[in-house]
């Protein structure tokens, strides 16, 4: 249960410290006093959304704290479990739990075990068709979590060998969709018959045919200068060399090596006209390299930077065919298991199926019979029950509350309920039915009598009452029934304080209460109306 709720800077709320008490708790007050923003700042506690307009005017925070006794939680430290949430203007959140930083949604997770919260609007687990399953099975008890314990064990299990099939490629659809993939790729790459220096000595050729034209003009040119200009020249040289060489030791020297360049320059002269003879363009030529370094670029897209990259792709995909051709052994043998285990959760599930049918008509029935209590006598309560199309988590069955509320209409969705009176008691139906079930051990209802009066509001504060046995109940209300049935009544109120508006909060002694209640009947503390009041309190 709480046993005590710190509030600061929440709207009006300035610093409010609440102690609560097992059982019923009741809040009531004047209007626009504080009392949602107490069951606001507990859904906040919770996990829920927060707006930077709910932080006091002129604060640049709110802080919202609950001690929580749970002795039998085991996050527990000496039974009690320390929440607590710090919002700033600036966005800055601080999620605790014992002191230990948490995020929201962590928070929302911890409390969504301990914390129900149930206002006109909420969204509530027992408005998840998704949940409706566990509300079941929580009601069939140890009869279904015996089974539930064996079923859950061969699923994991069944989940853990389709995974393991599946990247061994153990469906024969998948598998021929892979195979057919990888050896489309390798025949691809095979086809274009790649060579590891192939792309360069293309792009080579490429580009001497793209300048063969500036090529040819400059051998020319260099072939003209060597074989008409320096051959010639040197050649003349060396005559006149010739004709003095015998006048001086150092002529005759110098005649060798001026031979020696000559022979040089004409075996270049005729290297040089060899090359100018082997550059030309052909157009055809050029085009087939083209395509062809085209055709590596495509690949390159597809499977490497490179040729060698691509080559070494084609490796690891041909390795890739031959295991998967070799995988059929085994997966043959996990299939077996799979059908085996499949056959066990069918026979499970079945079991599990038949007994939420069973129970499913006993829950309806006594739903039924609370409605008529809370002055629904026309509504209708029913489980349905679906079989998926494979197997979950909690078997083959989908489960989903519907409701009817008038003679002759159909069945419909929980969510699919208008009438907030109608969904109130609804609501309270399926809560005092579950009670017993139910491991939220902490129910908070807001306004849950809006849109109900009479017989159906005093109906209403029987079930809470009944709830609040088996749970911490606090209630914000504004009927004099519901008031009447609570065993520590709460009064909220505001006044002015500096120019700023305060809530205030005090736990009413029993005439106080009395005086209370004989307000909210008549809107007048009279004598008439105190002695109705204390007639309520005594029924109660």
């Amino acid at each position: 249960m709480i046993t005590t709720l710190h509030i600061k800077n929440v709207g009006i709320i300035d610093d409010l410290s609440i102690d609560f008490n097992e059982g019923f708790n009741v809040l009531t007050g004047e209007t626009g006093a504080g009392k949602t923003l107490i069951i606001g700042s507990l859904g906040i506690l919770a996990g829920g959304r927060f707006s930077k307009e709910m932080i006091r005017k002129d604060e640049n925070f709110s802080y919202i704290e609950a001690n929580i006794f749970l002795p039998d939680n085991p996050i527990s430290i000496d039974g009690n479990i320390i929440v607590s949430r710090e919002i700033y203007s600036n966005g800055r959140n601080l999620c605790k739990v014992n002191g230990r930083l948490v995020t929201v949604n962590e928070l929302k997770d911890i409390m969504s075990q301990i914390i129900d919260i149930h206002g006109q609007h909420d969204n509530q687990l027992i408005l998840n068709p998704s949940e409706h399953i566990n509300y079941i099975d929580n009601f069939i008890g140890k009869e279904i979590f015996d089974i539930k314990i064996k079923y859950e064990k061969i699923f994991k299990e069944h989940k853990a060998i389709e995974l393991e099939l599946k990247n061994n490629f153990g469906d024969d659809k998948e598998k021929e969709r892979k195979l057919d993939l990888l050896n489309y790729q390798v025949k691809e790459i095979e086809d274009a018959k790649l060579k590891k220096d192939e792309e360069e000595q293309l792009e080579e050729q490429r580009k001497l045919m793209l300048n063969s034209e500036k090529i040819q003009e400059s051998l020319n040119t260099i072939d003209v200068n060597l074989n008409e200009n320096a051959v010639i020249s040197i050649s003349n040289a060396i005559r006149c060399l010739e004709k003095i060489e015998d006048f001086g030791e150092e002529y005759k020297q110098k005649l060798p090596e001026l031979k020696n360049i000559y022979y040089d320059i004409q075996e270049l002269a005729r290297d040089v006209s060899c090359m100018k003879n082997e550059i030309y363009f052909n157009e055809d030529e050029r085009n087939q390299i083209e395509e062809r370094l085209d055709l590596i670029n495509f690949l390159k897209r597809k499977y490497g930077n490179s040729i060698e990259e691509i080559l070494s792709y084609k490796e690891k995909i041909e390795q890739e065919i031959f295991k998967i051709k070799n995988l059929d052994k085994h997966n043959e043998e996990l299939k077996s298991k799979l059908k085996l285990l499949e056959k066990e959760m069918l026979q499970l599930s079945s079991e599990m199926s038949n007994l939420r049918k069973e129970y499913g008509e006993k829950l309806s029935e006594l739903i039924n019979k609370e409605l008529t209590e809370l002055e629904m006598k026309n509504a209708r309560f029913n489980v349905k029950i679906e079989e998926l199309n494979g197997f979950g988590v909690n078997g083959l069955d989908k489960v989903e509350f519907f409701i009817r509320t008038n003679v002759g209409e159909e069945f419909k969705p929980l969510t699919k309920i208008a009438s907030g009176g109608e969904m109130s008691r609804i609501m309270l139906a399926i809560k005092t039915v579950l009670a017993k079930t139910d491991k939220v051990s902490i129910m908070i209802f807001d306004e849950i009598d809006t849109g109900i009066s009479g017989k159906a509001s005093k109906a209403v504060a029987e079930k809470l009452r009944v709830i609040s046995e088996t749970h911490q109940v606090i209630c914000i209300t504004h009927s004099a029934s519901v008031a009447a049935k609570g065993q520590y009544n709460y009064y909220i109120s505001k006044n002015v304080v500096n120019n700023k508006t305060c809530t205030n909060i005090k736990q009413l002694s029993e005439e106080e209460t009395i005086e209370e209640i004989a307000r909210m009947s008549t809107g007048e503390v009279t004598e008439v109306a105190k002695d109705y009041a204390r007639e309520l309190r005594k029924v109660s």
